[in-house]
Formats: C-alpha cells, structure tokens, sequence
C-alpha cells in the first residue's frame, strides 16, 4: 500500500510564493507518474502538474504554466510543487497523487493513489 502526505500549504499574498511537499511511504515510490491535482470549493479537483518517473517530461495545466515547477526527488520518495507569483485563484486544496505506470496524464481517474490535501490560500 502507498500512502502519500503532502505539506507546506498555507496562507500567502498575492504575487508571493509557497513549495509543496508530498512523501510517499509503503512502497518504493521512485518508479511512479505523480502528479498534483487541487480542488476549489464548489468546484471539481482539477489538473495542476505532472512528472514522469524519471523527471525528464512535465506537463503543467495553462494556467499555472510558467508559475509553478514540478520535480522529483526519487532517492527520498518525493515530489515537490514551487508555486510562484501567486493569485488569489490559486485557492484551493492541492493534492498529491500518483499511478504505478509511465503513462503521464493529466485525466485524475486514472491516479489510484492520493493525498489528504494540504490547504492554499492566497490573499488578495
């Protein structure tokens, strides 16, 4: 079983900048497609980022594109999300997840692994 936390959420001003953390423990997670999702009240949890298991490909939803990076760290079975130049639209609760295969997509149903979700909060 692979269980997934995240950290670092919080709340942040405008323009500003937060880095997310998501630790795997159970099983060696250095092999899997992760990626992060996030989920506004009211609405559906949507695509956010995603990174092939071995770091070489990202793909990033439009409208984080050129504000957020993700990467890998697979020695310590994690994956990370710099978050910059912030906008209050960026509210939401952001979660970790990952399959066990090299498909990267960014279609959440095919992501069997989860996160609890770390909250983020940008002030205007």
């Amino acid at each position: 079983q692979l269980e997934l936390v995240e950290s670092g959420g919080g709340l942040v001003q405008a323009g500003g900048s937060l880095m997310l953390s998501c630790a795997a423990s159970g099983r060696t997670f250095s092999t899997y497609t992760k990626a992060w999702f996030r989920q506004a009240p009211g609405q559906e949890r949507e695509f956010v980022a995603a990174i092939s298991w071995s770091g070489a490909r990202t793909y990033y939803a439009d409208s984080v594109k050129g504000r957020f990076t993700i990467s890998r760290n697979n020695s310590k079975n994690s994956v990370s999300l710099q978050m910059n130049s912030l906008k209050p639209e960026d509210t939401a609760v952001y979660y970790c997840a990952a399959k066990p295969d090299s498909l990267v997509t960014m279609d959440r149903s095919r992501y069997g692994y989860w996160g609890q979700g770390t909250q983020v909060t940008v002030s205007s």
